[in-house]
């Protein structure tokens, strides 16, 4: 008499990676993140917005059981991270940019922040430049006298007094802590908190959308959190740099938007002088992205 086959176990967490012509940077992206089976092997889905680079096609060649989602085109940032968690069963979605590489350990050392600490709806791990340097993907929300000092000042002057607070250049790094928000490009999330809030605001098409997920989770109650414990190298803009002129066109179109469903009260008389400000930053970006002799991804994410 054979034995019954054990039960299959459920994915303790799952990762969603959002694509757009990242080349052979998403396969890469994809094997990292089924090389992390720390926490137990995860669900992955790639949602492609409409790539015609072959990095699809490649991925499915090596990798032929893993799901790929295709929209029919570009959707934005927000609009597919939804459509990937929603195939996914996971208690903890990690979303993530297809241009990036996991370290071994990184599910492990989130999913024990998750489980020790109930009230915690999203965990951002520490994310590195190619280079070693350490990017500031978790942050506070930034006084609005910071915000338009690096604004003016960060490309010309990057260590400015107001760009350091602004990137919170001088926080410590390898210790964990709360913070207001997470870089989008790898964040974990818990199932039931994002539900919570209705997921992602698909309004957004590139950029402020990780910020105003985590700024709607913070005022439903639950709290943020940054584990270095947990770590990831970062390629920035590898997707945008086929339409640097629509990225940063759509980085400014997000701050304000933002601004507007942050701002409340006498600071809503600001939004007409941040619509100018920002409106001539942009033209002032895409200038810099025309003279320029050499093409250069949009730096645009803070």
């Amino acid at each position: 008499m054979n034995a019954s086959a054990p039960p299959i176990a459920e994915p303790r967490w799952a990762a969603v990676v959002v694509n757009y012509e990242a080349g052979p940077l998403l396969l890469a992206c994809v094997e990292s993140l089924l090389a992390d089976a720390s926490a137990g092997p995860p669900e992955v889905v790639v949602v492609d917005n409409g790539s015609r680079d072959g990095s699809v096609a490649a991925l499915r060649r090596a990798l032929p059981s893993v799901r790929v989602v295709e929209p029919g085109g570009n959707v934005g940032y927000a609009t597919a991270a939804n459509r990937g968690t929603s195939v996914t069963t996971a208690p903890v979605v990690a979303v993530c940019n297809p241009d990036l590489e996991v370290r071994p350990g990184t599910a492990a050392a989130v999913l024990a922040r998750f489980a020790a600490e109930p009230d915690l709806a999203a965990v951002g791990p520490a994310l590195c430049n190619p280079d070693g340097s350490r990017y500031p993907s978790a942050r506070a929300h930034s006084a609005l006298f910071d915000a338009a000092g690096h604004a003016l000042f960060g490309r010309v002057r990057p260590r400015n007094r107001f760009t350091r607070r602004y990137r919170q250049l001088d926080v410590d790094w390898s210790r964990p802590r709360d913070v207001d928000w997470l870089s989008g490009a790898m964040v974990f999330l818990r199932r039931t908190a994002v539900d919570s809030v209705g997921g992602w605001d698909e309004r957004y098409f590139m950029y402020m959308e990780d910020v105003d997920l985590c700024w709607r989770l913070g005022h439903m109650g639950w709290r943020i959190g940054y584990e270095p414990a947990g770590e990831a190298v970062h390629v920035q803009g590898a997707s945008t740099a086929s339409r640097p002129y629509r990225m940063i066109a759509e980085h400014h179109r997000s701050v304000y938007r933002f601004a507007g469903r942050r701002w409340r009260g006498g600071r809503r008389l600001l939004l007409l002088p941040a619509a100018v400000f920002l409106t001539g930053r942009a033209l002032a970006e895409m200038a810099a992205q025309v003279l320029r002799t050499r093409p250069e991804a949009p730096r645009v994410s803070g």
